[in-house]
């Protein structure tokens, strides 16, 4: 019995961070598409528009490429962010489970250890979909090669040309980016959790359980049944995600520009703009500094601090309605 009440709730972990996912995708594609740009603008390539700033690469794509520009690579990113959302938030339960048996409760260490372990599996499931996504964004009517019409034409052709390996161009900073950023998101949204809830719990007389002490638990009715419960203050969810995003962001965004720039297309003859991560890192000291190393990070943050708020938020509610099930069941 025990057994299948695990199972259930993996499952529902799964669904309620894929459906999270997908919301934080529609939101933010477009900053997504900026910061791509800026990432791999490194002032020696030729075929990308020069940005000024933020707002003047959403307008400028805006402008010359139209909505199709600002949400280039956009089915990728949706298919790619529901499945690393659905598999990174599975994984990372399940891992948590597995730390927890013989624990009264899991140390920082062991949240550390469950959301590395959850992101490197989700890195090998899901690289060939960023690879594509990333490619899809950096077209622009300057690219001097055929473009791609799409998910499968791009597929298609860089296996045609390149074969199998140029579709995990970019792991090895992927695996570091997976591994460190998403550990340092979930240890740091755990442990702020509990402080908020154990500040809540001081305040409170009741025994109430963390999902009461971050939101007030309200039922929706129909004229004689309840639907289901969500939370009604999501404001805690918001800072939690937004402020465990912050900290994951400063410290992991430099693997983001290495993937990126090694995730770029061959130029017309075949030959790669840079060979390896390696390479990445010498020709960027060299040419950009450190500076380089954080290109396009204000679209990046204005895209996912934003949009961890919602992931969070989408996730305990989807999470909260899939366990009131259960229980009614």
């Amino acid at each position: 019995m025990s057994a299948l009440k695990t199972v259930d709730w993996q499952w529902q972990n799964a669904v309620a961070g894929s459906v999270a996912g997908l919301a934080t995708v529609a939101f933010s594609h477009p900053l997504d598409v900026v910061r791509t740009r800026f990432q791999v603008s490194d002032g020696r390539t030729s075929n990308l528009p020069l940005y000024k700033n933020t707002p003047h690469a959403l307008w400028t794509i805006a402008r010359t490429e139209g909505l199709r520009g600002l949400y280039a690579g956009f089915y990728p990113a949706v298919l790619g962010s529901t499945i690393s959302w659905g598999l990174y938030f599975f994984f990372y339960s399940k891992a948590k489970e597995r730390y927890s048996k013989g624990r009264a409760e899991l140390t920082p260490g062991l949240h550390l250890a469950s959301a590395a372990e959850a992101g490197a599996l989700v890195c090998f499931c899901t690289n060939p979909l960023w690879l594509v996504k990333t490619r899809l964004q950096l077209q622009t009517p300057l690219h001097q090669n055929r473009p791609y019409s799409g998910l499968y034409d791009a597929v298609r052709t860089i296996l045609k040309e390149e074969g199998w390996s140029a579709l995990y161009k970019g792991l090895v900073p992927g695996l570091f980016l997976q591994v460190t950023h998403g550990a340092i998101q979930f240890t740091a949204y755990e442990e702020l959790r509990k402080v908020v809830v154990e500040f809540r719990s001081a305040d409170s007389e009741d025994d109430s359980s963390a999902v009461e002490l971050l939101g007030h638990s309200v039922s929706l009715y129909s004229d004689d049944h309840t639907f289901y419960c969500i939370s009604q203050n999501t404001i805690d969810y918001a800072t939690l995600g937004a402020s465990s995003k912050l900290a994951a962001i400063l410290l992991t965004y430099p693997f983001q520009v290495i993937r990126s720039r090694l995730q770029q297309r061959p130029s017309k003859g075949g030959i790669p703009i840079y060979m390896d991560s390696w390479h990445v890192v010498k020709e960027t000291a060299r040419f950009e500094g450190f500076r380089g190393f954080y290109r396009g990070i204000t679209p990046n943050m204005l895209k996912n601090v934003p949009a961890a708020s919602i992931t969070f938020i989408v996730y305990e509610n989807v999470l909260n309605m899939l366990k009131y099930a259960r229980r009614k069941d």
